[in-house]
Formats: structure tokens, sequence, C-alpha cells
């Protein structure tokens, strides 16, 4: 059975950082792409950040450029989301979620963890 278990997330004031990480039970992660999505309070799931398993390529939401950097390490099945300058309306669920589509987004994403709850206080 397939497990993606996001932690990392936390409360953090505004202008401060937090790394989340997701560690995935997949026998041949590095052939997934993974992603990070959220889900703000009264909010629709929102697409964060992907990396593709060939050659690492990213992607990221428009307006998330420059605060948030996806990786992962393929050793040890796990990916992660550094996220600095945080605001108060970065505050979301976040989830990890894998993939062998050709679409980054959600609909490329075959799996997904339960998520981990990031609260930015101002």
């Amino acid at each position: 059975q397939v497990q993606l278990v996001e932690s990392g997330g936390g409360l953090v004031q505004a202008g401060g950082s937090l790394r989340l990480s997701c560690a995935a039970s997949l026998r041949t992660f590095s052939r997934y792409n993974m992603g990070w999505f959220r889900q703000a309070p009264g909010k629709e799931r929102e697409f964060v950040a992907a990396i593709r398993w060939s050659a690492g390529s990213t992607r990221y939401a428009d307006s998330l450029k420059g605060r948030f950097t996806i990786s992962r390490d393929n050793a040890k099945n796990t990916v992660y989301l550094q996220m600095n300058s945080l605001k108060p309306e970065d505050t979301a669920v976040y989830y990890c979620a894998a993939g062998v589509g050709l679409s980054l987004g959600a609909d490329g994403m075959d799996y997904w963890g339960k998520g981990t709850l990031v609260t930015v206080s101002s």
C-alpha cells in the first residue's frame, strides 16, 4: 500500500520559514513526479510546486516563485518544500502527491498524503 506522509508543518510568524518533508513508500520513487498542493480554509485546493522524476525539472505557482523551493532526495524517497518569507495567506493544509502522468497538476497525481497544517501568524 502506497503511503505519503507529510511532516514539518506548524505555527510560524510571518516572515519565517518552514521546511516540509514528504516520505513516500514507493518502490520506484525516482520514477514519480512529486508535487505539493495546499488548501486554505474555505478555499479550493491549489497547486504549489512540482518536480519531475526525470532531470528534476521544477514548476511553481506563479504567486509563489522566489519564496518556495521544491527538491527531492531519491535515495531517501523524500520530497521537500522549503518555504521562506511566509505570509498569513500561506496558511493552509499542505498535501504531498505523487504521479506518473504527463501533467504536474492534480490531474497527473495518483497518490496523496493526508496533509500537514501550516499556520502563519501576523
